[in-house]
């Protein structure tokens, strides 16, 4: 009988691999987004992810500001506008990271908190019958009973803070750091309070900065700040009918020639508030970090500045615009840059920007420069614009002046009209466009009124974060053990009376350097008691 050996063999059928199905891929999904690497991974992310807010303008706090970036940046602005650049915290990618944070977290503790629970109930392991297979042992010899070993060596595992339990006559398990997995928990809840602190101050919380000179009030309504910021559960009418004064800004500067000359020293800013209407006015002073808190809004002074009181009048001398205009500080002197807007200018509009410089350097050989942020020499240096100030009727800062569809204004000679102005002087435009006086110089506050009902929140969160933290890095979970045997004669002597021979173990979850203190500790207070007084 012969066998063919060129006959094709039949190839092994393949393994049949098990698959997950819709119910299990959910399951291994569930299981990856509640796992403390993805927690991580997704607070990392959240950080990253707020980065572009502070360094795009956002429109919810300027729209102007944002205006005036997507014109200078026609090319890249719509697509970071397309990506909700310029609105970071409520774009839909923002929340998304955020929401998954926020169940990561609660996915994670959840679990590991019915496992702590059960832990707390349980009692510690029985003792292995081999203890010096453990990272810390010793044993010591004693003419004590083995009972009496054992309660000795309760005595020091309790004042050790050890929760014991016996198993059998001959052994006692201990067990301590409950606490580490204690603080992990608290830790990991404090990060969700923390979370949800955030959440109920946008969702509830509101925002409104204003300018305020010198003599000016304030009334608290949507329509009269600046800037302002409601979150989207805040209700309009529901802010505080306050009124605001500003009655006196004092700010002091170091004049000590030195390191330290030109440095702000203090900011108070004197005011009159009327907390509603019809009730009484009082005095407050605010500064910097001690606000004022009216209907449960702290206003905060934030920044303060130079407010010159111009003056601008047509050919006929009517008065076409007289307010305090701020002009905002670009350096440590006080340097500061400003906007007039006259637009009921005729027959073009007029559009007058500039320096404000408190102590200016007469002679201008490096430019308009302040020497001292102290007004001590104000003057203004201005240039103006004429032609249509508000281009395709987009929204502008106040700070700024878009010159597209505009030209300056010229001398008769063809040289731009420069104006250079100290309080009380007046410049007569060319080309009978009027004229601009420098009446007075004034200050203003910067004051930021602001309510976060998710702060107290967010503050006890970040209290028990920091000590959940601490605690997980400084409690160690240890276990003990203690087991003892009689002998009938001590290994090292002849005959003699029965004695008992301890071992004790030692095992701990992560490195610890403290466990062999504690095995050593029953050692010694063992070695120490040879029999009961």
């Amino acid at each position: 009988m012969s066998t063919d050996l060129r006959a094709p063999r039949t190839a092994p059928p393949e393994p049949a691999l098990p698959r997950l199905g819709p119910v299990g891929l959910l399951r291994w999904a569930w299981r990856q987004l509640t796992s403390m690497r993805t927690a991580l991974f997704l607070l990392l992310l959240l950080s990253v992810a707020a980065v572009p807010g502070s360094i795009f303008p956002q429109r919810n706090i300027d729209a102007g500001r944002v205006a005036d970036y997507m014109a200078q940046n026609p090319t890249t602005s719509p697509w970071l506008d397309r990506f909700g650049f310029f609105d970071v915290y409520s774009s839909p990618w923002f929340s998304a990271i955020y929401l998954l944070l926020f169940i990561s977290l609660i996915g994670c503790i959840v679990p590991r908190t019915k496992v702590h629970v059960a832990a707390l109930r349980s009692t510690p392991p029985r003792a292995p019958a081999r203890l010096h297979r453990l990272p810390e042992h010793a044993e010591v010899t004693t003419t004590l009973s083995p009972e009496e070993a054992l309660a000795e060596a309760r005595t020091v595992l309790k004042a050790k803070r050890f929760r014991l339990h016996a198993h059998d006559a001959t052994s006692v398990s201990g067990e301590s750091g409950y606490l580490r997995e204690t603080g992990n928990l608290v830790f990991h809840l404090a990060l969700t309070g923390i979370i949800v602190g955030m959440a109920v101050g946008h969702l509830l919380g509101w925002r409104g900065d204003v300018i305020l000179a010198e003599g000016d009030r304030f009334a608290s309504s949507a329509g009269t700040y600046n800037t302002i910021s409601p979150g989207p559960w805040v209700d309009d009418e529901s802010l505080p009918p306050f009124v605001l004064g500003l009655e006196r800004l004092d700010v002091q500067f170091n004049e000590t020639p030195g390191r330290g000359f030109g440095m702000p020293r203090e900011f108070t800013a004197y005011t009159s508030l009327q907390e509603s209407p019809g009730a009484p006015v009082t005095r407050q002073a605010v500064s910097v970090n001690h606000p004022l808190t009216v209907g449960g809004a702290d206003i905060f002074l934030l920044g303060n500045g130079y407010a010159p009181v111009i003056t601008v009048r047509d050919a006929k001398g009517t008065v076409l615009y007289r307010e305090s205009t701020p002009f905002l500080a670009q350096d440590g002197n006080y340097r500061s840059v400003g906007v007039i807007k006259v637009p009921s200018a005729q027959p073009k509009q007029l559009g007058i920007t500039g320096f404000f410089l408190p102590t200016a350097e007469p002679t201008f050989a490096n430019g308009p420069v302040s020497l001292f942020p102290d007004a001590k020499n104000p003057e203004v240096a201005l240039s103006i614009w004429e032609g249509n100030l508000f281009p395709g009727g987009a929204p502008q800062s106040v700070y700024t002046l878009n010159t597209e569809e505009m030209k300056q204004v010229t001398k008769a000679d063809g040289s731009p009209a420069l104006v250079r102005l100290k309080p009380g002087q007046t410049y007569e435009m060319p080309g009978g466009r009027g004229s601009i006086t420098l009446e007075r110089v004034k200050r203003f506050a910067g004051l930021s009124v602001r309510t976060d009902p998710g702060a107290p929140i967010s503050l006890v969160s970040a209290i028990l974060a920091t000590l959940g933290l601490i605690l997980g890095l400084v409690i160690k979970r240890r276990r003990v053990f203690v087991r003892v045997r009689r002998e009938p004669t001590a290994p090292d002597a002849g005959a003699g009376p029965p004695v008992t021979v301890v071992s004790i173990g030692g095992l701990s979850k992560d490195s610890d350097a403290g466990l062999a203190a504690i095995v050593q500790a029953v050692h010694d207070h063992l070695a120490e008691r040879k029999d009961r007084p």
